[in-house]
């Protein structure tokens, strides 16, 4: 089974904020799929089916970001999920707006809801997609950047990022995750 996991904050406080990029891209790849998450479990909403054949899960923990491996390790334990079949799909402060870069591997820099994953799962070895937001306007703290929703001049190319993203994550159902890598790295815009 392919595990698909956004991050994000729960609650409508939080919803198409910048944090929650992760979200929007797990509700992008259940449209485009056709896979509604409408189970719950461990502190996670989440849904199945099939895509392609293969079985698939997308997954929204309902923890908050810094506490994101609490719902999914046992999510992933119950369902007997190889951290190989899984992607995290992510916000990213040090990439620009348009930018996708996935990663097969690697630290949580400033992330705190991948540093939480990487100590749940015990190791750094599990697929990424991170997806830019920029750094924010010198002066503006970063709390309140990332828990501010993208202006509407951005629409079109977040709208892009959760396209391209999707394709990824739908590709990465028939392909190794090296090819997916290879074939989605890079700006939206390009």
């Amino acid at each position: 089974m392919k595990c698909f996991i956004g991050l994000g904050n729960p609650g409508p406080k939080y919803d198409k904020t910048r944090h929650n990029i992760g979200f929007m891209a797990i509700d992008r790849l259940s449209s485009d799929i056709d896979i509604e998450l409408d189970k719950t479990k461990f502190k996670c909403d989440f849904g199945t089916g099939l895509l392609n054949g293969e079985k698939v899960m997308l997954v929204k923990p309902q923890t908050f970001m810094n506490l994101s491996g609490e719902g999914v390790r046992p999510l992933v334990d119950y369902y007997n999920i190889e951290l190989e079949d899984i992607v995290v799909i992510y916000d990213d402060l040090d990439l620009p707006l348009g930018r996708i870069r996935l990663r097969q591997k690697g630290s949580g820099g400033g992330h705190n809801g991948i540093k939480s994953l990487t100590q749940h799962f015990g190791s750094e070895k599990y697929n990424r997609i991170r997806l830019g937001i920029e750094r924010p306007p010198q002066g503006m703290p970063v709390t309140n950047y990332v828990l501010g929703k993208f202006p509407k001049a951005d629409s079109q190319t977040v709208d892009k990022v959760l396209d391209v993203s999707s394709e990824a994550c739908r590709r990465f159902v028939s392909a190794p995750f090296l090819d997916v890598m290879n074939e989605y790295n890079g700006d939206v815009n390009a």
